[in-house]
């Protein structure tokens, strides 16, 4: 049986960024992916499920998901309620370049 050479998302991800148009896309995703990388780790870290902080915000667990996806738009009252329910406070930046 051969074996199958193992593939990291590293290793993905640096060869698609050689495609300009996958990288303009992958850069302009940079929020969200922030976002949802942040959302799910303040969850996790206080060991609650999506349904569970779904319930705290009064929101559905498909809207947390869609967040923790990237495929969702929240508005500032969402996230302001997201981080009452995590006890966090939300931080928004902008970073001059």
């Amino acid at each position: 049986m051969r074996r199958r050479k193992e593939y990291t998302f590293r290793e993905d991800l640096e060869k698609r960024l050689k495609d300009p148009e996958f990288r303009k896309e992958w850069e302009n995703s940079e929020v969200e992916y922030q976002l949802a990388c942040k959302l799910i780790e303040a969850r996790i870290k206080r060991k609650i499920s999506q349904r569970v902080l779904a319930e705290k915000v009064g929101t559905s667990q498909a809207a947390i998901s869609k967040i923790e996806g990237m495929d969702a738009n929240p508005s500032l009252l969402l996230l302001k309620r997201i981080a009452k329910s995590l006890n966090s406070s939300l931080e928004i930046k902008f970073i001059t370049h």
